[in-house]
């Protein structure tokens, strides 16, 4: 008996896992150049984006026996990224710093360097190691926001995914059912022999 047990499991290709990665090490390269050492933040922030990371790795291991902890896991690295996205928004406002509009010049050309081919955190390294806190911050919100434009999508995958195939009770009930069924068949046939 195959085939209930899902194939997934692959996190290092989920684009979601590799702009979670990118805005990890951006946040952990921020905090060094802009806040204090012993400001409480860094722990949080650098938490906040590590939490992203590693509930998208945990979801997608999980998804081998269970779509619904997939799905809570997922939902749990969007809620690190909107938390980590409002400490940066935080840190400009309380500074009286620029945020960019979604449609600003600089936020346009932040978003187009995401179509790169393997967009990494070399793709920024230039600008979030050289410059002012206030580009770095709108740099990672613009990555922040499109990692959670991903996960949205994942999530809204992963709820579709569920309601057509169900979860691994399901199919271990459905692939149960089938072996009955075959055996009862086999049966049958043996009685009439």
């Amino acid at each position: 008996m195959t085939g209930f047990l899902s194939k997934k499991g692959n996190y290092r290709e989920l684009l979601s896992y590799k702009k979670s990665l990118l805005i990890y090490d951006a946040t952990y390269c921020f905090c060094q150049r802009f806040l204090d050492k012993y400001d409480r933040t860094i722990d949080q922030m650098v938490q906040a984006a590590r939490s992203g990371k590693q509930n998208i790795i945990e979801g997608a291991k999980a998804a081998m026996t269970s779509t619904a902890t997939e799905l809570k896991l997922t939902n749990v690295a969007r809620a690190s990224l909107e938390e980590l996205l409002e400490d940066y928004l935080d840190f400009i406002r309380v500074r009286n710093l620029r945020l960019w509009r979604k449609d600003s010049k600089e936020a346009l050309y932040v978003r187009k360097l995401a179509y790169q081919p393997n967009e990494s955190y070399d793709t920024y390294r230039e600008f979030l190691e050289t410059r002012s806190s206030e580009v770095c911050a709108n740099i990672i919100i613009c990555l922040i926001h499109q990692c959670n434009y991903l996960l949205n999508q994942q999530i809204r995958r992963l709820e579709d995914d569920f309601i057509k195939s169900g979860g691994i009770r399901e199919q271990m009930y459905k692939a149960r059912n089938d072996a009955r069924t075959k055996e009862k068949e086999k049966d049958k046939e043996d009685a009439k022999r």
